[in-house]
């Protein structure tokens, strides 16, 4: 019997936000912003369960932080509304935060010991 472990690995916005299943779709669509995903997708890679997802998807659409782009088969495709003004801080507080984890990571290797 072969039991699989998945790596759990933060990300720096789950980390300066909370690890809540709202925190997690959001860091998966920001990341892969400007795809579009069925909700399969979006709940495994977000790590959390398929009844979690449809517990906070409808708030998602309501506020239009999702939209829906297109059907495939059955499945239908949703991607993150990078025109709605919230939105876009979200994208902007997700990329300073990488900025300033990725300055402080390269600041520290370059520090020379004396």
């Amino acid at each position: 019997m072969v039991l699989k472990y998945k790596m759990e690995q933060t990300t720096i916005f789950r980390e300066a936000l909370g690890d809540s299943p709202v925190v997690r779709v959001l860091d998966f669509l920001i990341e892969g912003r400007g795809l579009d995903y069925s909700l399969s997708d979006i709940a495994e890679n977000s790590n959390i369960g398929w009844t979690t997802l449809h517990r906070i998807w409808n708030k998602l659409e309501k506020f239009e932080i999702v939209v829906f782009t297109r059907e495939i088969g059955r499945a239908k495709l949703f991607k993150l509304n990078e025109k709605n003004p919230a939105v876009k801080r979200l994208i902007q507080l997700y990329d300073t935060l990488l900025y300033q984890e990725t300055e402080r990571h390269f600041s520290k290797k370059l520090e020379i010991p004396a």
